[in-house]
C-alpha cells in the first residue's frame, strides 16, 4: 500500500499490477484518498473511512473495533485529481450523511417516483404536461445528478438558462414542478430541506395575460395556418371554437356525431362546453384531415419516439395507443417564422381572442361563457339546467362569420345579426 504525494501526471503514468492483482496508492496530499488500479488498468478513486463494529474472533472478540472501508468516488481520468480530493474531503467530513445522500438516487429517479406515487396516484390532469416539462427542460441537465447534491445555486443556474432561452414564464412553470418534486421528497424524509425558496420566480406582479390578436394578426395567422398541415388545422379550430388546446388536440372521430362535437370529460374536470354544434367551416377542416389507420384522433400524432415495452421476462408487450398530435412547440416555432413581425403570442391567446370576437359579433356574455365551457357561478349555475345547444350553435356561427370577414375582407359585408 504505497503512499505518494499524487500529481495529475503521476496518476496518468502509474502502471497496472500483474494479472489477478490490484494495488492501492494512498494520496499524501489528501489523507483518506486512494487510487486503486487493477491488473486491467482501470483506475478508481476511493475514500478510506472506518466503521465501528464488534470483533467476532481473536483477542478483541466482543470488543468494539474500527473496520477500514472503501467508498468509490469515481474513475480516473473522468474524475481528475483535484475533483477527487474535493469529493473525498466532502465525503470524509460526514461519511454516514454522504452515504445516505448517495443512496437517495438521481434527480430523475426521485422525479419518476414522484410521478408514480403522487401524480398518478392522485390522477392529476396535469400529468402529461409535468412529464413533458421534466423530459424537455430538466432531465437533459439533471438526469444523472444525485438528488441531494442539488443546491439552490443549481436551481438558479437552470432557471437562468431557461429564462434566457425560453422566457420567464416557461422558467416559472418548470420551477413550479421542481418545487413540487422537492417538497414531496421533503415530506417523506426527516433530514431533507428543499433548496427552492420564496423569491426564486422570474415573473412578478400581475401575470394575467390580456393578449388578443388584432384583425391583421388574425388574418396573418389563419392564412399561414391554412398551409401548415395538421398543426395549422388545430390553430383554425382553436380560433373557431374557443376551446382549450388539449380538448381540440384529443378530439376523436367518434366524438363527432351528425356535426355535433361531444367533448369528452375528464376525471376531476370542473366543466367544459359539453357538446357543440359545429359551424360548417370547422366541419370542413375536420373532414379534410387524413384518417390514420388504428388512430382514433382527428388530429393524429406520430409514433416517432414510441417504443414497445417489455415484460420482466423480456417479452415484447402490446404497442402503446396511437398518439394524438403533440408537437406543439416545434410546429409553433416553424409557424412563427412564416408570420410577419408581431408581438409574442401563445395558443391560449386564440381562446381569449375568440371570446372577444363573440362579444364583438353580438353574442350574449352568458352564452359566450357557456361556449367556452366556463363554470357558471352562483344561483344560475346551480339551478339553470338548460343545455343551450341552439344558442351555442348560433354563437359559433356568428363567430365563424366574423372571422371569415376578417380573413377575407371581401366578406366584410356579411353582418352577424344579434340573436
Amino acid at each position: 500500500m504505497p503512499k505518494k504525494n499524487l500529481t495529475e501526471a503521476m496518476a496518468a503514468k502509474l502502471k497496472p499490477p500483474p494479472q489477478g492483482q490490484q494495488i492501492d496508492y494512498f494520496d499524501a496530499g489528501m489523507p483518506g484518498l486512494v487510487l486503486r488500479i487493477n491488473y486491467g488498468g482501470r483506475k478508481t478513486w476511493r475514500a478510506l473511512y472506518y466503521v465501528p463494529a464488534i470483533a467476532k474472533s481473536g483477542k478483541k472478540a466482543g470488543k468494539r473495533i474500527l473496520v477500514p472501508t472503501m467508498h468509490s468516488l469515481g474513475q480516473y481520468p473522468h474524475l481528475k485529481l483535484k475533483e477527487a480530493r474535493d469529493k473525498a474531503r466532502q465525503f470524509l467530513a460526514d461519511p454516514q450523511k454522504a452515504l445516505a445522500q448517495a443512496q437517495t438516487g438521481s434527480f430523475q429517479e426521485i422525479a419518476e417516483n414522484f410521478l408514480k406515487r403522487h401524480v398518478e396516484a392522485n390522477k392529476l390532469r396535469s400529468q402529461t404536461e409535468i412529464e413533458r416539462l421534466l423530459k424537455k427542460y430538466v432531465y437533459p441537465t439533471w438526469q444523472h445528478r444525485p438528488f441531494r447534491e442539488l443546491k439552490r445555486g443549481d436551481v438558479v443556474m437552470l432557471m437562468d438558462k431557461l429564462e434566457d432561452d425560453h422566457g420567464s414564464r416557461q422558467a416559472d412553470m418548470v420551477l413550479a414542478i421542481i418545487r413540487k418534486v422537492m417538497n414531496w421528497y421533503q415530506s417523506r424524509n426527516d433530514d431533507y430541506v428543499s433548496p427552492v425558496v420564496r423569491g426564486m420566480k422570474r415573473t412578478t406582479g400581475d401575470r394575467t395575460r390580456r393578449r388578443i390578436l388584432a384583425d391583421e394578426e388574425i388574418r396573418a395567422v389563419v392564412n399561414t395556418a391554412k398551409e401548415a398541415g395538421t398543426f395549422g388545422a388545430i390553430i383554425q379550430v382553436l380560433l373557431l371554437t374557443a376551446q382549450r388546446r388539449e380538448k381540440v388536440a384529443t378530439m376523436k372521430w367518434t366524438d363527432i356525431v351528425d356535426g355535433e362535437w361531444r367533448i369528452a370529460s375528464e376525471p376531476r374536470e370542473k366543466s367544459n362546453a359539453g357538446s357543440l354544434k359545429l359551424p360548417q367551416a370547422v366541419l370542413e377542416i375536420i373532414e379534410a384531415q387524413p384518417r390514420v389507420v388504428a388512430n382514433p384522433y382527428v388530429f393524429a400524432g406520430s409514433r416517432q419516439g414510441q417504443r414497445k415495452g417489455k415484460t420482466d421476462e423480456g417479452q415484447a408487450t402490446r404497442a402503446p395507443e396511437p398518439p394524438a398530435f403533440n408537437s406543439f412547440s416545434q410546429r409553433k416555432e416553424e409557424l412563427d417564422k412564416k408570420l410577419p413581425s408581431m408581438e409574442r403570442w401563445v395558443l391560449h391567446d386564440l381562446r381569449r381572442t375568440a371570446r372577444s370576437l363573440m362579444a364583438r359579433a353580438g353574442v350574449r356574455p352568458e352564452i359566450a361563457e357557456r361556449v367556452l365551457g366556463h363554470a357558471i357561478p352562483g344561483v344560475e349555475g346551480v339551478y339553470d339546467r338548460h343545455h343551450y345547444g341552439e344558442e351555442k350553435a348560433r354563437a359559433l356561427e356568428q363567430l365563424a362569420a366574423l372571422i371569415a370577414g376578417i380573413v377575407d375582407p371581401r366578406q366584410s359585408n356579411v353582418i352577424a345579426m344579434r340573436a
